[in-house]
């Protein structure tokens, strides 16, 4: 099994680099930003592995770290989500990006990928929750506060500031962190006014 591969880049496909390792040319398919930043022909690059064996094919897929590639593993554990697809989702977010989304339950932000209708974003919001925050950047408070406004158990303020602050055109998780954030200094039984004000100034600092 292939893990990683040092190589150097012989040349590109639509959607895969012919890597040069001792001699040898390894077809390692890619997300389209992977491809984007990676060097140049005849210069030196370093990939992540995910080998996939199947009984008509044995296919490799490169990706810039472990994470990223783990989240390809993970998102491939999704029905409905193969390969082709998780390469469209890591092709337009980062891995950490992707564990946001997931985490905060954004999937407006999933839907961005080629081929991410609604319904296969919300199965995959929903198969990967638990195992997203381990992998999120944001915060656990503005985790619980986006979970408490979308199962619709957060209390009101926090709810019609969340939303206030989305319909002023912030994405769902910047207005769930500045909330949060409104939260730890005013309390969650502020009226949503009090967190609005003191969102914006999160949001403005």
């Amino acid at each position: 099994m292939i893990g990683k591969l040092k190589g150097v880049v012989d040349s590109f496909g639509e959607d895969y680099v012919l890597l040069d390792v001792h001699g040898v040319c390894y077809q390692v398919h890619c997300p389209s930003r992977v491809l984007q930043y990676l060097p140049r022909v005849g210069e030196a690059a370093v990939l992540a592995i995910e080998t996939v064996v199947r009984e008509d094919m044995i296919k490799l897929f490169g990706f810039q770290d472990e994470s990223e590639r783990e989240w390809f593993r993970l998102l491939t554990t999704v029905q409905g989500v193969g390969a082709k697809v998780a390469l469209a989702i890591l092709g337009v977010m980062k891995a950490s990006e992707v564990a946001n989304a997931i985490a905060l339950g954004d999937k407006t932000a999933l839907t961005r990928a080629p081929g991410v209708g609604k319904r296969v974003a919300e199965r995959i919001a929903s198969e990967l929750k638990d195992k997203a925050p381990k992998f999120a950047s944001v915060d656990q408070e503005t985790i619980s506060v986006s979970a408490a406004v979308q199962e619709n158990v957060a209390a009101t303020g926090v709810t019609d500031a969340v939303s206030a602050l989305t319909n002023l055109g912030y994405q769902p998780a910047q207005a769930s962190a500045a909330v949060a954030m409104a939260v730890k200094s005013a309390g969650e039984d502020a009226t949503a006014e009090t967190l609005i004000r003191l969102g914006l100034k999160e949001l403005s600092a």
